[in-house]
C-alpha cells in the first residue's frame, strides 16, 4: 500500500466521501487486481467477494449500463437487455474509459464521467465485506453489499 493515491484511485475516495462513504479507504496494491482471481489473490479474499464491474452499452441508445456481479458470475446480456429494454453490446476499452472515466479493470463502482444504469448482483449480498475496484487496476476498497446499493442506486437483481 502507497501513502499517496494515483490521479484516478484519488477520484475514487473523493467520489465517496461526496457520497458520504469517507470512511472507506481506498488502498493502491504491489499486485494487480485486474481480474477477479488477481484481486482475491491480492487481497485476500474469496473470488466471491470481488465486486466485477463490468460496463455494457445499449445498442439503441449507446448508453453506458454498469453492472456489479460477482466474481465468478457471468452476467446474462439477455437479462440486462429485459431490464433495459434494448439489446446490450460489451463496449472497447476506448469507449469505458470516455463513458466512465476509468480504464477496464479498474472500474470503480462510483465516481464515473456520467451517470450509469447499475445492476447489482444478488450474490453479493449474502457477504459480510465485499471488495471493489478503486479506479486502476491495483486499486480497491472495502465496503458492505448494504453500502454498495446505497451508494450506486444500483438494482438488485439475478445477473445469471
Amino acid at each position: 500500500m502507497s501513502n499517496s493515491l494515483s490521479s484516478s484511485a484519488q477520484r475514487v475516495q473523493d467520489a465517496l466521501a461526496a457520497l458520504g462513504f469517507g470512511a472507506f479507504t481506498v488502498v493502491e496494491l504491489p499486485d494487480s487486481t485486474r481480474t477477479a482471481v488477481e484481486a482475491a489473490q491480492a487481497i485476500g479474499c474469496t473470488v466471491e467477494q470481488i465486486v466485477k464491474s463490468l460496463v455494457f452499452k445499449g445498442r439503441q441508445t449507446d448508453q453506458p449500463v454498469l453492472v456489479v456481479a460477482s466474481g465468478p458470475n457471468r452476467v446474462n446480456t439477455q437479462t440486462i437487455a429485459a431490464l433495459l429494454g434494448e439489446p446490450v453490446d460489451k463496449p472497447d476499452a476506448d469507449y469505458v474509459r470516455a463513458r466512465t472515466g476509468f480504464v477496464i479493470g479498474g472500474v470503480p463502482p462510483v465516481g464515473h464521467s456520467e451517470p450509469l444504469a447499475t445492476f447489482i448482483d444478488q450474490d453479493l449480498l449474502q457477504y459480510d465485506t465485499i471488495w471493489a475496484a478503486a479506479g486502476t487496476p491495483r486499486a480497491v476498497f472495502e465496503l458492505t453489499p448494504g453500502d454498495l446499493v446505497k451508494m450506486t442506486g444500483g438494482q438488485v437483481i439475478d445477473v445469471g
